[in-house]
């Protein structure tokens, strides 16, 4: 009986979709990217694990992440998404909330 070997399943950037290696691998917030890949959606500054916020699976600098809530003062509208309380609203008023 012969056995055949699979080859190991290659981890893949979530960023660029190329193949990464283990020495240039981050893992943040279950992504995983090239060193060089990871970095804020807003400036592009290279990111460390120190250094970023994520929101929504997008990852920002942590000023920039500042500065997008202190523009409307909320993450949602912030970040170019609908307010949470606005989603709420309207299912309380179509009758689809479930309490």
């Amino acid at each position: 009986m012969c056995l055949q070997f699979q080859p190991a399943a290659q981890d893949m950037c979530s960023a660029c979709l190329t193949p990464v290696y283990p020495m240039e691998k981050m893992a943040a917030d279950k992504f995983i990217f090239h060193k060089k890949c990871f970095c804020c959606k807003h400036c592009k500054q290279r990111l460390s694990l120190r250094n970023y916020a994520s929101l929504y699976g997008e990852f920002y600098c942590v000023f920039h992440y500042q500065q997008l809530f202190r523009k409307k003062g909320n993450y949602d509208e912030g970040f170019g998404y609908q307010q949470h309380k606005n989603r709420w609203l309207l299912s309380k008023t179509n009758g689809t909330d479930s309490i």
